[in-house]
């Protein structure tokens, strides 16, 4: 049978009407069930997370652990995973906050070792939190240096990279640690202008306070008048590269 041009059109517009009528026919998804589908994906997903946050808290990552954990908890707050692994993850964001602050102030020490006469000299060096005005031409570093030499024996002293002590004479230092009262020390400024140095007196008792403290403040008297002060944050110092400073 041959169709003539003008029926075409007509058949697949009734085509058409059959499809839309046919689908309109199929039941309508179950919401309860496209949710549940939903949340096991979303449990699934937690669950993955949680895996690798607990392989890195077994091995004590704690900033690792701490990035999976954030994760978790941002994008499946409400997931069970979630729910289990909250008090870790407070006790993780501690730990991790913690191991960045040590890595810090362990980084801000330096420590030297080289041959001289009669054997080996060992030192630690810090540089102050801030830099200090010292002679009236802006802040300039100030460091705190701990010193074992083989001749001269131990040492501890300030170190300015402009202006002067005032203390060739002898001269008192006020030093606290961390909150605690502040305490009188002696200091003196050798003659020579190798470098512009300031021995604190009682090395011993400084190198003590170094031990559990989080800062280490010294106020010290300068040419240019009046007095400084420059703030230590000693807690990263690595004890063992002066084992003779026991």
């Amino acid at each position: 049978m041959t169709r003539s041009p003008t029926t075409l059109p007509l058949l697949a517009a009734l085509a058409a009407t059959f499809a839309i009528a046919l689908s309109a026919c199929q039941p309508a998804p179950d919401p309860q069930v496209a949710a549940a589908a939903q949340k096991a994906r979303q449990e699934q997903a937690a669950a993955e997370m949680a895996k690798a946050f607990d392989a890195q808290y077994a091995a004590q990552n704690w900033e690792l652990a701490r990035a999976h954990g954030d994760v978790l908890m941002a994008e499946h707050p409400d997931s069970d995973a979630a729910q289990r692994i909250r008090p870790l993850h407070e006790e993780v964001r501690a730990k991790a906050t913690e191991a960045a602050e040590t890595r810090r102030t362990t980084a801000l020490w330096s420590y030297d070792r080289k041959p001289v006469k009669g054997g080996e000299q060992l030192s630690a060096a810090i540089y102050a939190k801030a830099n200090v005005d010292t002679d009236g031409r802006g802040a300039k570093p100030v460091r705190l240096i701990f010193r074992d030499h083989p001749d001269w024996g131990r040492s501890s002293y300030l170190v300015l990279e402009a202006g002067d002590f005032d203390c060739y004479r002898g001269c008192r230092l006020k030093v606290q640690v961390d909150e605690l009262p502040v305490k009188t020390m002696a200091g003196s400024r050798p003659d020579t202008d190798e470098a512009i140095a300031m021995f604190i007196e009682d090395e011993r008792a400084l190198w003590r306070m170094t031990d559990g403290a989080k800062t280490i403040t010294v106020t010290f008297p300068v040419k240019a008048g009046g007095t400084r002060t420059a703030v230590f944050e000693v807690a990263g110092l690595n004890r063992s590269k002066l084992p003779a400073w026991k």
